[in-house]
């Protein structure tokens, strides 16, 4: 165990693996020792059909979360060993229906003693643990259900490299960036029009001056993403947030989150009491992002731009 002490909780898989493959090799070793040929595998189909007399293979691995190929093979095992059948075939290869033999009937009995045996002896190691492993995983595949480990190493992945990444105001040196960060972005998805060449050609006259911010994300010193707080002459909102672009190379860095507060603490530290913005609802983790930093869906106000089919207002 020296390694996993070394290495730690990032050997959690390898970890487990070799637990796996421990108490599989016991299993194996307990079922010669009951004078039973069966494989550990097979258990869990097994049981399935002594629980469903008669089941398709499809519903098998439904029931015990295998895939149905890998439940397939196992079925033409155990067929093989004479302990169950296909009793009825269908068109459809997915619907056979598999139930036990009279031998695998016969197999089931000395498997229920046995069972009651090995429950015990769980039991057993259960209560000379400090811990019940069998409520943890329980608990651990629930949490996993609501999020993986994949998402939740990339949280964490976009939280460390969020550390790297500063938030500095509009200078002329960024005016390119700005302005090809967003014709980038723009034209993956839909095309420039009057109104974006507008902002992107003067943001000093069309943004700066009448109130407005620009907020430019550096990361290791590079702009990769950028933001515009434009003030409105409407008596509903104080501002427009719009022009929000990030590098595809910067994407996943949480780098919008972190433009979108800027944005939303400058609005706030000036007084406003609504922000406005237009999207497009094709951009799926653009709006998710809206709705992270607080923003709900409107409707009303007059657009100059074709690609906008949903309008949003965050209420500070």
């Amino acid at each position: 165990m020296e390694f996993f002490n070394k290495v730690g909780k990032v050997a959690l898989g390898s970890r487990l693996r070799l637990m796996t493959a421990i108490i599989t090799d016991d299993a194996a070793k307990i079922y010669e020792s009951y004078g039973m040929d069966f494989m550990p595998k097979w258990f869990p189909v097994f049981y399935t059909l002594m629980e469903e007399k008669e089941i398709t293979i499809t519903e098998i691995a439904n029931e015990i979360g295998h895939s149905q190929p890998s439940v397939s093979k196992i079925v033409q095992e155990m067929i093989v060993a004479g302990l169950i059948e296909e009793s009825q075939k269908s068109n459809d290869k997915r619907r056979n229906i598999v139930g036990l033999t009279s031998q695998g009937m016969e197999f089931s009995k000395e498997l229920k003693l046995q069972l009651k045996d090995v429950e015990a002896a769980v039991d057993g190691l259960i209560f000379e643990s400090s811990y019940n492993l069998w409520a943890a995983l329980e608990e651990w595949e629930f949490l996993l259900e609501q999020k993986s480990l994949f998402k939740r190493v990339n949280e964490e992945k976009k939280k460390r490299e969020s550390h790297d990444v500063q938030i500095v105001d509009f200078e002329p040196q960024y005016l390119e960036a700005f302005k090809s960060l967003n014709v980038e972005w723009i034209s993956t998805y839909f095309e420039m029009e009057e109104a974006d060449y507008k902002a992107l050609d003067n943001p000093q006259e069309y943004i700066l001056d009448k109130g407005g911010k620009i907020f430019v994300a550096l990361y290791r010193n590079e702009p990769v993403g950028v933001c515009a707080l434009i003030k409105m002459k409407n008596p509903t909102y104080d501002f427009e947030m719009a022009k929000m672009a990030v590098s595809p190379k910067a994407q996943g860095k949480n780098i919008g989150f972190l433009l979108g507060q800027a944005i939303v603490n400058t609005a706030r530290e000036q007084g406003a009491s609504k922000i406005y913005l237009e999207s497009n609802t094709i951009l799926k983790p653009a709006i998710n992002l809206y709705n992270k930093l607080g923003f709900q869906k409107v409707f009303g106000l007059a657009t100059p731009y074709k690609r906008c089919n949903i309008q949003m207002e965050l209420v500070i």
